[in-house]
C-alpha cells in the first residue's frame, strides 16, 4: 500500500468511505441533519398568549378603565397603590402619547446586593438582599429592598416594591424662573440609621455635586443641578439611599408662600366613578373567569403563584430532603 492510500485512509476515517461518498457526507452535514433534514418540517411557531394584567383593587380598575390617567391624580387625593402594574400601566400610557415633555418612561437600577445570614439550629441560613431605584427621570423616583433565597427573586421583588413606593419629587429654580425646572425647590434632608443627606439647591449648569450614589438616584429623578451633604456611615450604602430618598419625599411636604393660595377641591375619583367602578368590576370579574379556564391561562397563573411564593419566601421546608412543603394544587 502506498503512503498516498494510506494518507486517504487516515483522512477518511476507519469506515474508508471512497472520496464521492465522503463528499456527499459533507454536503449533507452543511445542510444539517442529513436526509433527515429534507423531510422534516419546519417547526411551527408558538403563538406566546400575553399575560394579560386583570385588576384586584378598585384604584387599578379605574385605571385600567381608563378614568385615572396619569400618577398626578393618585398623589392629589393620596390614593395608596398597591398594584404595580398601575404604575406600569400610566407611565407606558404616558410614554405612547408623549404627554410630558422628556417622558422617558419609568427606568430601574440595582444599587446593591448583598448577602445575609440568620443563625439556625440547622446552621446559617444565607440569603440575599437586594436594593433597586426607579425613576422616570422627569420628577418621580422610588426605592425598594427585598429578601430572597436566589439573586433573581431578589432584584423582581425589590423592583415591585420600588414602583409600589414611587413618590414625588418637587423641583424648581436656583434664580430667575427660566425655562424649565432644574434643582430643587428648597433645602432639605433626610435620615436614615446614622447617614444624613441634605440637598441644597444649585445654579444651572452646575451638575450633581455628591457621591455617585447620590448622583444616580437625583438623575433618575430629574434633578440636574444639585449641591449635596451627608454625614454618618455613608458605607452602609442601603442607608445612604434610604437617607436621600428620604429627602426628596420631603421636597413636597413644606409649605412654600407659592402655595398659600385657595385650590378648588375637587370631587374624589372613587365618589365621582362609583357608578363606573362598579361596573367595571362586574367586566373584569368575567375577564378573570375566561382567563383562568383556559389551560394556558391556568398554567400562567400556577407559575404567578410559584414565583409570588419565591419572592416573599413562603417557604416551610422539610427536615429530611429540605423541599418546598406548599400546596400548589395538589403538588409538591
Amino acid at each position: 500500500m502506498c503512503i498516498r492510500d494510506r494518507y486517504q485512509r487516515r483522512v477518511h476515517g476507519i469506515l474508508r468511505l471512497p472520496m464521492e461518498q465522503k463528499e456527499e457526507k459533507k454536503e449533507e452535514q452543511k445542510r444539517g441533519f442529513g436526509a433527515r433534514g429534507q423531510q422534516r418540517r419546519p417547526q411551527e411557531k408558538r403563538e406566546r398568549e400575553e399575560e394579560v394584567w386583570i385588576p384586584i383593587t378598585k384604584l387599578g380598575r379605574l385605571v385600567k378603565g381608563g378614568l385615572i390617567d396619569s400618577v398626578e391624580e393618585l398623589y392629589k387625593f393620596s390614593l395608596a397603590i398597591k398594584e404595580p402594574q398601575i404604575v406600569d400601566y400610566l407611565f407606558m400610557k404616558d410614554k405612547k402619547a408623549g404627554h410630558k415633555e422628556g417622558n422617558v418612561g419609568l427606568k430601574d437600577e440595582v444599587m446593591k446586593i448583598m448577602p445575609v445570614q440568620k443563625q439556625t439550629a440547622a446552621g446559617q441560613r444565607t440569603r440575599f438582599k437586594a436594593v433597586v431605584i426607579t425613576g422616570d427621570e422627569n420628577g418621580h423616583i422610588g426605592v425598594g429592598v427585598k429578601l430572597a433565597k436566589e439573586v433573581q427573586f431578589a432584584i423582581k421583588g425589590a423592583l415591585l416594591v420600588a414602583k409600589l413606593n414611587l413618590v414625588p419629587v418637587r423641583r424648581g429654580y436656583w434664580g430667575a424662573k427660566l425655562g424649565m425646572p432644574h434643582t430643587i425647590a428648597q433645602k432639605v434632608t433626610g435620615k436614615c440609621g446614622s447617614v444624613s443627606v441634605r440637598l441644597i439647591p444649585a445654579p444651572r449648569g452646575t451638575g450633581i455635586v455628591g457621591a455617585p450614589v447620590t448622583k444616580k438616584i437625583l438623575q433618575l429623578a430629574g434633578v440636574m443641578d444639585c449641591y449635596t451633604a451627608s454625614m454618618g456611615k455613608t458605607r452602609t450604602v442601603e442607608n445612604f439611599i434610604k437617607a436621600t430618598y428620604d429627602a426628596l419625599h420631603r421636597s413636597y411636604k413644606i409649605l412654600t408662600p407659592d402655595l398659600w393660595k385657595e385650590w378648588a377641591v375637587p370631587e374624589h375619583p372613587y365618589s365621582k366613578f362609583a357608578e363606573k367602578a362598579d361596573e367595571l368590576k362586574a367586566t373584569f370579574q368575567k375577564e378573570k373567569e375566561a382567563a383562568e379556564a383556559r389551560p394556558h391561562t391556568q398554567l400562567l397563573i400556577m407559575n404567578k403563584i410559584t414565583q409570588y411564593i419565591h419572592i416573599c419566601l413562603l417557604y416551610t421546608s422539610d427536615a429530611a430532603d429540605d423541599t418546598p412543603c406548599v400546596d400548589l394544587g395538589g403538588r409538591r
